[in-house]
């Protein structure tokens, strides 16, 4: 089953275009990543897609029909601005969000332990968000947005500008999520995450989709025969394996060697070096580019300045 189907969908601010007949479709049980840049279009695209922006055209679909109230309540989404009150502690926080979609009191109550739990906040379910760091926060903004077990969870950017510990803890939950059944839609621009979580991503640039597929073929697809992982039978001396003029960069890790070369050689050529040089190898083979690096190859530009 589809569960979003966006047809065309266009959106401009005060005669600047935001969205340029972008089309995307999450079949049932993916991981859908949507990387971009900042200020390419994934946050509005995503605000259409949960119903907060009404004025936009083109059409949307959700699980099979035109958007709908009833559909939109089948939606979790979790959005860059922190949606909890500070007033409110943890906990009181999640119930209060559960109890929007009116479930029963018992079934409020469980659902709001095993978000908290999954999260790693549930000894911190009395403190106010307030004293939480931000990743922590963000935590808390994922628990309170999958409180009423939704059967699409749209994030923005949740990882971004976070501790390693919230990062692990907010990928490990979205991969539960998935293997129960919910499908994910998530925006960013960080794409070792993506590697790590999603199944298919869309590439997004200046408000249009420049690439669209599972993981493997877009890697695939920009796959270069100029960089190689070496593992080395013995000691390996940085810079010791080829020939200076053919490296670009060399990175050493005991016996394991990643190598970038200014030319694409084939793997015979790589043998054929390392054999010149007397080196014996336990095995070679081409790296896959990183979505950074495809990122680069298609707009010519940086995903961020830093994490």
């Amino acid at each position: 089953m589809r569960i979003l189907n966006t047809h065309n969908v266009t959106k401009s601010y005060d005669g600047c275009a935001v969205l340029r007949g972008v089309n995307i479709a999450v079949e049932a049980g993916e991981v859908y990543g949507l990387l971009g840049a900042k200020g390419v279009g994934k946050s509005t695209l995503l605000n259409i897609a949960a119903g907060r922006i009404a004025d936009y055209d083109g059409e949307i679909e959700l699980f099979g029909e035109r958007a709908s109230f009833a559909a939109l309540r089948n939606i979790g989404f979790v959005q860059q601005d922190f949606v909890f009150h500070n007033n409110l502690s943890a906990m009181q926080n999640v119930m209060f969000f559960g109890r929007l979609y009116k479930p029963k009191r018992k079934e409020l109550s469980h659902r709001s332990i095993a978000a908290l739990k999954m999260l790693g906040l549930w000894e911190h379910r009395n403190r106010k968000p307030g004293t939480f760091s931000d990743g922590m926060k963000r935590r808390l903004n994922l628990a309170c947005s999958i409180v009423h077990n939704p059967a699409l969870l749209i994030l923005d950017e949740p990882t971004a500008n976070i501790d390693s510990q919230s990062r692990n803890y907010i990928l490990d939950t979205i991969k539960e999520l998935n293997r129960g059944g919910t499908t994910i839609i998530y925006a960013g621009r960080y794409g070792d995450d993506m590697d790590a979580i999603c199944s298919h991503i869309a590439i997004m640039d200046e408000g249009r989709i420049v690439e669209n597929g599972s993981i493997a073929q877009i890697k695939e697809k920009y796959q270069k025969n100029n960089r190689y992982e070496c593992v080395i039978d013995g000691v390996v001396r940085s810079g010791s394996l080829f020939p200076p003029e053919l490296v670009i960069d060399s990175t050493v890790i005991d016996n394991r060697v990643i190598v970038t070369f200014n030319r694409e050689l084939s793997l015979v050529d790589v043998v054929m070096a390392l054999a010149i040089n007397r080196k014996s190898f336990v095995s070679i083979g081409r790296c896959s580019p990183s979505l950074d690096d495809i990122f680069l190859t298609i707009t010519g530009k940086t995903l961020r300045d830093d994490r």
